[in-house]
């Protein structure tokens, strides 16, 4: 069995903060240890649940070159391989080769959630919301669609209770969550420990992975619109000019409008670290 874990950091528990996350901050040090131990968590439960190829792809940008390039390769469990410093959204080459499941660990819930810790959507300074088709997505839909576009299910969302709740909207019920901690605004929450919060990981991870039809691939119906709706009205110039793309600078949206996502996807998203 082949699992794909894609991680992100804003959702790991002990993390609440800006600081933490940020490479080269006084606490980011700190954040990297935690971020590394979830995963880790993730890939015991995936290995018990009989996982044979495990890659594990940092989607932090923590900035600099830290960029996706947070964990702490030393204390990494030896039974994975982990993929650094690679354009967001953009490493396929298990997904190619037929991944079975994707987990989503550390994840956090779009912009504007009123619980969401850290919340944001990819970046709240050029996207301000997110829709495929009439999906209102954050970035654990982003990484749902692109599993979904090679057949791969997201069997497995940790995070916040908002992003858990966020995604089992969009997947389904089938979906298994596991909350490790409840926002209580976008820089506070309460935190399950880390201890407990990895076991919780572990088992969850174990679970998702005892059936992997229990989520269908998220594949958004033909023709596909991705709709941004662009925080800053200079930002629109960002989109000018390309193939397929059309731009509402009174609504301060634009379309990417083709007949499969990925097409779409690939007329706005780039592929620079």
């Amino acid at each position: 069995m082949k699992v794909l874990i894609m991680a992100d950091m804003e959702g790991v528990s002990g993390i609440v903060t800006w600081g933490q996350v940020s490479g080269g901050a006084p606490m980011y040090e700190e954040g990297r240890k935690l971020y590394t131990e979830e995963i880790n968590a993730a890939v015991r439960g995936a290995k018990r649940a009989g996982a044979d190829e495990i890659v594990v792809v940092d989607c932090h940008g923590a900035g600099g070159d830290w960029t996706f390039n947070s964990f702490v390769p030393e204390l990494l469990d030896d039974d994975c391989t982990w993929v650094a410093h690679h354009p967001w959204a953009r490493y396929t080459e298990l997904l190619e080769q037929g991944a079975d499941a994707c987990l989503l660990v550390g994840m956090h819930a779009r912009n504007n959630t009123a619980d969401g810790v850290l919340c944001h959507t990819i970046s709240t300074v050029k996207w301000h919301n997110l829709w495929f088709n009439e999906d209102l997505v954050g970035e654990s839909g982003v990484n749902a669609v692109l599993c979904g576009h090679y057949g791969c299910p997201v069997l497995l969302v940790t995070g916040d209770e908002a992003v858990c709740r966020e995604v089992t909207e969009l997947l389904g019920a089938g979906l298994t969550t596991v909350a490790v901690k409840r926002g209580l605004s976008r820089y506070s929450a309460r935190q399950i420990p880390p201890g407990r919060a990895r076991k919780m990981i572990e088992e969850g991870a174990y679970q998702a992975l005892q059936n992997l039809t229990a989520v269908a691939p998220y594949v958004p119906s033909s023709p596909v619109t991705i709709t941004i709706e662009v925080d800053k009205v200079e930002k629109m110039d960002d989109f000018r000019g390309r193939a397929g793309v059309e731009l509402d600078r009174a609504a301060q949206k634009v379309y990417s409008r083709a007949q499969d996502w990925m097409t779409a996807w690939n007329q706005i998203w780039h592929w620079t670290v």
